[in-house]
């Protein structure tokens, strides 16, 4: 009989101390426990305050939490113990990475001199989360996800168009937060390999937002002040891109291209559309977009969801069934692949979100339980002595030199969540060489091929292609022929890994899978970023960011009962799935430098959006119950929602998060008959005269703008910010005090800002070293200094158009399709 060896866990060999509240530093922590490290929560004795967060399962257990808080132990610390803090330090000192995220929530944690720990324990990993950071006009303010995400231009783009903006629920700043925190601690793991001291992160959760963000900020400085919320599902600059009504079902659909936009008219039978000239482009097509929906709407309502999915396939478009979350639930391959995963919430079994981070060699847990409080898990390390550890050498030159210097990424990816996952390696110090060809570059230097378009090298002026391409080194290579491909198997020979998005069966068909570079280079650790994996039965369907969200089970939940499903961003799936492979690449990493195994990395971009639908998919799983749609109120918050101030369009997001914030509330818009009620002290009784409060906030943001309305609010400690356009963020006084945006000048478009990353060695960001290359930028530089070729050579790769430095028409269909 065989028997079955437990698969090895990449972070086994660490311990995890997480100390204060916050949902980022919880899901920073749960990511490390995903992975096997020991992950010792510390708690007061009343628990994380998230232990009470809603949703709540049948039994009354917070299904947030849960997620969060998946297979770690909890530890109690009473604060007023006299032996509290001593016991806190030396808890500390025996581990090798500390999560802290006291400055969103303290729970009652004693204090430390951490400065004094890490002197003793100089190879400690300290990550420290905030709001807005330490320093700057946002720093102290209070805060909630809604307010952060509508500072962060998350919120004024979604929903109808005479408002209010739309909403959607909590998790999403603690989650992006979270995995930036994960980089962070992780890449100093990677450091730690080759020189074995510690860092010191901060981690800004407002900054940390801004990934979803970047994007439109950048088309807004090239482009203008273009965007406003153009309705439900609606959103500049392409179109359609949204979730339609079928005769059974939703169906989300995104239309990018002029071959998708043929491809949609053909599938419905309007020819009379697909002939319009002036609409072969998406923004074109959003200047008529009242008009073509009349024409295709109804047509879509002939026909099921499933019909139009299966039928979009056979043309290879960009379409996807929207679910509920019982469909998430029914569905066997999300069980199968660890999209979904068992828990246990004390006798309370369930379901919850698993890891989207797939390492085959080092696959995350796949099942696991809730700990008590107090509880210990079984698998607690031998406690370290406080003195012990890596001896102070030289930490402070390691600390100035970035964690992945020494490690080279070979990037294959285009458009925005590739390109993101190699640019924050790239960020942190890798060698990352970009191969694009001269036939077929970067989609996001455009799709345009006209004479006109290439004449003018109009490919080397988008913004969005120069913010997401930093800090790398630009090649070209036709992989079609066998040149070409194999220069490019020589660079994978001395790489440390790879990265694609490409559709799955791209690489492979070119004779680059994971089977060939794997033998050219077992070190090697590669990922696929795939829209639906490698083994899904949708492998083969087209995908971009906006489908991602679409397929996810979020828009089920976000919006008004009875509402269709709503869509929260143009491209949400983008950076998320950017920022989770950047986090599979460095787990892979360890592994690879702890046991010299490379390993394959079969990364679902669909399954990195799951995580925002975790709480629903929890407590359905466990009594049935479908999610409860707040709109833009919430569980637990009363009053919560999004006002409108003076001014067009102008709005500000207002939560009460406790009954202290309430009252000052109340008193700030002229109602001290509620503040002085004592029965509003409680949710429940403010639940029932909701609208009224709504009413009265509303009358007083009115008389305001919204700048002087958070001014006002925040000056009382009511959390408060305004709702912006992503264009403002340009000349957010916040973001300018901490020198978030850096200029940087580049050939064809000169000097532009550049977003830095949220997490932070210094007060200062890491500088941008270099703009992103221009196409072919370094061919000479890396086919001659690192493959060792002559100029001869090099002039007949020139010659023979397998190397270039301007784009080419396309010979035939383009082989690397991009997934988003």
């Amino acid at each position: 009989m065989s028997i079955k060896t437990k698969p090895p866990e990449a972070l086994c060999q660490l311990k995890v101390v997480e100390i204060g509240s916050s949902a980022a530093t919880n899901y920073c922590a749960r990511l490390f426990a995903d992975f096997g490290a020991d992950v010792q929560k510390v708690e007061p004795p009343q628990g994380d305050p998230l232990r009470r967060s809603m949703p709540l399962t049948p039994n009354g257990q917070s299904a947030w939490f849960a997620f969060l808080s998946f297979n770690k132990s909890s530890i109690v610390i009473d604060p007023t113990d006299s032996q509290a803090s001593t016991r806190l330090t030396t808890l500390i000192g025996g581990c090798d990475i500390l999560i802290d995220g006291r400055d969103v929530d303290a729970a009652d944690c004693p204090s430390i001199d951490l400065a004094e720990v890490r002197r003793l324990r100089p190879g400690l990993i300290c990550l420290q989360a905030s709001w807005f950071g330490q320093k700057g006009p946002y720093a102290g303010l209070a805060a909630t996800d809604s307010t952060v995400r509508a500072l962060a231009g998350l919120i004024k783009l979604v929903g109808s168009v005479d408002g209010p903006p739309i909403y959607a629920p909590d998790f999403q700043t603690g989650i992006l937060a979270g995995l930036w925190g994960f980089i962070a601690a992780v890449s100093s793991l990677v450091a730690q390999t080759h020189s074995g001291g510690g860092r010191t992160w901060s981690l800004n959760i407002f900054e940390s937002s801004l990934a979803l963000s970047e994007y439109l900020v950048s088309e807004a400085f090239a482009r203008g002040d273009v965007m406003r919320r153009i309705g439900v599902n609606r959103f500049w600059p392409a179109s359609p891109v949204g979730i339609y009504e079928t005769r059974k079902g939703w169906l989300g659909v995104t239309i990018v291209t002029p071959a998708q936009w043929r491809a949609f008219c053909d599938m419905l039978g309007l020819s009379e559309l697909r002939s319009e000239s002036d609409w072969i482009f998406g923004e074109d097509r959003l200047k008529h977009l009242e008009k073509f929906e009349q024409a295709f709407v109804p047509r879509l309502k002939a026909r099921t969801a499933q019909e139009w999915f299966q039928e979009g396939q056979k043309r290879r478009l960009p379409a996807v069934l929207v679910p509920e979350i019982s469909d998430l639930l029914r569905d066997s391959e999300k069980n199968a692949r660890g999209a979904i995963v068992p828990i246990l919430l004390g006798e309370e079994k369930s379901l919850t979100v698993g890891s989207a981070q797939r390492l085959t060699l080092t696959p995350p847990r796949r099942r696991g339980k809730v700990p008590a409080v107090g509880e210990r898990q079984s698998n607690e390390n031998v406690r370290r002595d406080l003195h012990a550890g890596n001896s102070a050498t030289p930490l402070q030159m390691e600390a100035a030199r970035q964690p992945l210097h020494g490690i080279r990424v070979i990037d294959f990816s285009m458009g925005w969540a590739g390109p993101l996952c190699t640019r924050t390696l790239a960020d942190l110090g890798a060698d990352v060489i970009k191969i694009e060809a001269i036939q077929y570059p970067d989609w996001w230097r455009g799709v345009d091929r006209s004479p006109s378009y290439i004449n003018a090298q109009m490919y080397e002026k988008a913004v969005r292609f120069c913010i997401m391409n930093r800090n790398k080194r630009g090649i070209t290579l036709d992989l079609t022929r066998p040149r070409g491909l194999d220069l490019a198997k020589q660079l994978l020979t001395s790489a440390d890994a790879v990265v694609d998005n490409y559709s799955v069966d791209v690489l492979p068909k070119l004779g680059l899978g994971y089977d060939v570079v794997s033998t050219l280079n077992p070190r090697l650790v590669m990922l696929s970023m795939s829209a639906f994996g490698s083994n899904s039965v949708n492998r083969d369907c087209r995908a971009y960011g906006s489908t991602l969200e679409q397929g996810s089970g979020l828009p089920s939940v976000v919006g008004n009962p009875n509402d269709m499903p709503v869509m929260s961003h143009v491209a949400f799936g983008d950076p998320v799935g950017g920022l989770n492979g950047c986090a599979a690449v460095l787990v892979g990493l360890i592994h690879a430098r702890n046991t010299g195994q490379g390993q394959f990395i079969d990364l679902a971009q669909i399954e990195c959006m799951m995580p925002f639908a975790a709480p629903w998919i929890t407590v359905h799983s466990t009594g049935g119950t479908p999610p409860t749609r707040y709109g833009n109120r919430h569980p637990q918050f009363v009053p919560h929602g999004c006002f409108r101030c003076a001014g067009e369009d102008n709005w500000i997001m207002v939560a009460a998060t406790n009954a202290e914030m309430w009252q000052r509330l109340a008193q700030v818009i002229g109602r001290p008959d509620w503040a002085a009620d004592p029965s509003l002290k409680f949710v429940e009784a403010r639940r029932r005269i909701e609208e009224a409060i709504e009413r009265g906030i509303e009358a007083w943001t009115l008389t305001r703008h919204a700048e002087q309305a958070m001014s006002e609010l925040q000056g009382v400690g009511v959390a408060a910010g305004v709702a912006r356009l992503p264009i403002d963020l340009l000349n957010d006084r916040h973001l300018r005090s901490r020198s978030f945006f850096q200029d940087v000048e580049r050939a064809f478009i000169g000097r532009h800002p550049q977003p830095s990353m949220p997490i932070r060695e210094s007060s200062a960001p890491y500088p941008i070293r270099a703009a992103a290359p221009t196409l072919g930028q370094h061919n000479i530089e890396v086919l001659s200094d690192l493959l060792g070729l002559s100029d001869a050579q090099i002039a007949e790769l020139v010659a023979e158009d397998i190397i270039g430095a301007a784009v080419r028409a396309e010979r035939g269909p383009a082989t690397t399709e991009k997934v988003s």
